[in-house]
């Protein structure tokens, strides 16, 4: 399954781009994030390795982010794999003519087993849906400082 969405975000790119860019940052926008380990690679760079956790309900989830692609400020790429499912993210960031920036993120969900292609086909609004609620929350702390986190 693959989709894309955007968001109009009322800052500079460059503002935008220090904020995305910064693993201390996701727990302000990223809901459930617990904690990121980084495991090879450069922190932060093309090709580089973090393990992040996540709790989502009484759901510990921990994932893999991979660096696919990086040429910022206009573009990080990552796949994040957890049990049974491969994210395939593009991140594109535009500056607007308003000193806005444009979010533009196109993901792809490859399921990897059986159980995680049911819920794929059967359930494809959600994944949508929590994608944008991270740009959502992404934009809102931004825009106002306001964060998810409750540590």
């Amino acid at each position: 399954m693959k989709y894309q969405l955007d968001i109009l975000i009322k800052a500079p790119l460059k503002t935008c781009i220090e904020k995305f860019d910064t693993t201390e940052n996701l727990k302000h926008w990223q809901r459930g994030f617990v904690s990121a380990e980084h495991i090879s690679g450069t922190p932060r760079a093309f090709g580089s390795k973090m393990k992040m956790h996540f709790k989502i309900g009484s759901r510990r989830i921990p994932l893999i982010e991979t660096i696919t692609y990086k040429n910022l400020p206009n573009a990080v790429h990552g796949i994040y794999t957890t049990k049974g499912l491969d994210n395939i993210q593009e991140n594109y960031f535009e500056a607007t003519t308003d000193n806005c920036t444009k979010w533009i993120s196109v993901n792809e969900f490859v399921p990897l087993n059986f159980k995680m292609l049911l819920l794929v086909f059967l359930m494809p609004k959600t994944f949508k849906k929590q994608t944008l609620l991270y740009m959502k929350d992404y934009k809102n702390f931004v825009e106002k400082g306001i964060s998810v986190s409750h540590a």
